[in-house]
């Protein structure tokens, strides 16, 4: 079967985008305390389903590596990846901070590194306090009310549970016969559409649905990869959000078509998605293997890192095949 599942009445109160109001940020049909949306359409029993049934033996790493110069948001102000070393063998016995003096120091060869980076740099989750409207996020949670001086105490990646799901392929560059889309190629209803129709496959509420562009195919080379990049339109992201997706991914940096088409919104999809629909966004997903073993269902399974408060977090999610 092809397309998206009937949606029962009482699935569709459950879905966000129904209710909708443009522009607006949504309260949430999980009731006033809600900070994860749609994460919530995954029901215990679905993630045992996916699991019962999932080949272990055929995981899928989907995230990518993190490096220093890799591709990021150093263009919008952000801090770039930056890793080094706070001890090293040779520096330990010079040092002896643990004085414990040369003899032992040669012994043991003591290595530590530590990291510093914007927290939406590599394959990572969008929390729902990324991005809202007028000051507000995702079921009403005001700025004013809910930032301390360092983070958000609403909707942040700590929030997030582990996802086990049914995770869905939408092969948007193979629907176009293409290695990489068009620079700037929105991602619409009917490309959707005519994925799930090609790959004969069915999106039901709950899924994971993962977006393939081909732009990793340009990764690590900064340009190529984040200039004009292909990726969802807003028809494209109600579609989805209407469907019941819990996550939404792609293999970009920006998850939507950059730069987009309204000129009073330059993240369209973003607001749309996290502040709207209630719809937690993934980007920098690796789908190239999925796409060459044609994998278009899979389990998937990640969880985020729980840093408190944060808009994003790193994310290391894996597919796995479905046995029948």
């Amino acid at each position: 079967m092809c397309g998206p599942a009937l949606i029962s009445e009482a699935t569709r109160n459950k879905i966000a985008a129904y209710c909708a109001e443009f522009r607006e940020v949504t309260r949430s049909p999980f009731g006033p305390d809600d900070e994860i949306g749609m994460i919530n359409l995954i029901t215990p029993e679905a993630s045992r389903e996916v699991l019962s049934r999932a080949d272990g033996g055929s995981v899928i790493d989907l995230s990518v590596d993190y490096f220093v110069g890799m591709p990021s948001w150093t263009k919008a102000g952000d801090p770039n990846f930056q890793q080094w070393m706070t001890h090293t063998p040779a520096g330990t016995v010079l040092d002896d901070i643990t004085g414990v003096g040369r003899e032992q120091n040669e012994l043991v060869s003591y290595s530590g590194d530590a990291i510093s980076m914007y927290t939406h740099c590599g394959t990572h989750i969008d929390t729902l306090n990324h991005f809202g409207y007028n000051g507000k996020i995702w079921n009403g949670f005001s700025a004013e009310e809910h930032i301390s001086s360092r983070h958000w105490t609403k909707c942040g990646a700590e929030k997030i549970p582990p996802i086990i799901a049914r995770g869905v392929l939408f092969d948007i560059a193979a629907l176009y016969d293409t290695d990489i889309l068009p620079d700037n190629h929105g991602i619409g209803a009917d490309d959707l559409r005519e994925a799930m129709r090609r790959q004969n496959v069915e999106f039901r509420p709950g899924d994971v649905a993962l977006i393939r562009t081909g732009r990793m195919r340009a990764w690590p080379a900064i340009d190529a990869y984040i200039d004009n990049s292909p990726g969802l339109n807003l028809e494209g992201a109600e579609f989805l959000a209407r469907m019941g997706a819990s996550v939404i991914g792609g293999d970009t940096l920006a998850l939507e078509q950059m730069p987009g088409a309204d000129e009073e919104n330059w993240q369209v999809v973003h607001t749309y998605l996290l502040g709207e629909a209630g719809v937690p966004i993934m980007e920098v997903v690796d789908c190239e293997q999925i796409s060459a073993e044609r994998l278009y269902e899979f389990a998937f399974v990640a969880a985020a890192m729980k840093l408190r408060g944060a808009t994003g977090a790193p994310m290391r999610p894996l597919a796995m095949p479905l046995r029948p």
